[in-house]
């Protein structure tokens, strides 16, 4: 494991951010950091989301921002021009993950299948994002697909809640969580910070019960 992997493992959840408005990026990113948490995926289904981690990179030179729901190679440049560390997407695009990959960005493509998962090891990738976990089976899938797949770790997202992370995490090979039920959409944009801060740490108390 190496020190870019090492970090999301320390993280162990990844908060899945939709923002519709860049002016709230930084309020978010204060109240995750103030409960622990210094990092978050902003997800590119806004036109805020290229603004949005420009801000908090601004704001928070240290806070890790990974750029999500990445569909598109000038996606990939907006992103990183912004100020993003990490690549990742629902999905498994050719066009995209090589992009990344000749450019020596990190990236961190979805998969479903155990063709997707035989894809990315194929090309030297280590990690990918399960996608839509829960749909898929949960911790029972990563087991099972796990067994021909040894060396192949997972960001599990989709359906992941404060009930089901642990089983996850007390899983060797998944690296971190991703999920989106402490920075609900509506708590976002009625700027309720105080409850993200809340539920967030509620969060990373699992994290640490699961022994990360």
């Amino acid at each position: 494991m190496d020190d870019f992997e090492a970090r999301l493992k320390g993280f162990g959840v990844i908060p899945v951010v939709k923002i519709d408005d860049a002016a709230d990026a930084v309020p978010l990113a204060a109240a995750l950091s103030e409960a622990g948490l210094g990092c978050a995926e902003i997800t590119f289904r806004t036109d805020a989301a290229e603004e949005a981690i420009k801000n908090i990179k601004r704001a928070f030179p240290d806070f890790f921002v990974a750029a999500g729901t990445v569909l598109q190679k000038n996606q990939v440049d907006r992103a990183v021009a912004a100020g993003a560390e990490l690549i990742v997407a629902p999905g498994f695009n050719d066009d995209v993950v090589n992009y990344c990959i000749n450019r020596k960005i990190r990236m961190i493509p979805g998969v479903a299948t155990p063709s997707e998962i035989e894809k990315a090891s194929y090309i030297g990738l280590c990690t990918v994002k399960l996608f839509p976990a829960d749909i898929l089976g949960g911790p029972a899938y990563i087991k099972a697909v796990s067994a021909p797949y040894r060396h192949m770790k997972f960001m599990p997202t989709g359906g992941i809640n404060k009930n089901n992370l642990k089983d996850y995490l007390a899983l060797n090979n998944v690296i971190c969580c991703g999920g989106s039920w402490f920075v609900k959409g509506d708590l976002i944009s009625k700027r309720d910070f105080d409850t993200i801060r809340s539920e967030t740490a509620d969060a990373l108390k699992l994290v640490k019960e699961a022994g990360r």
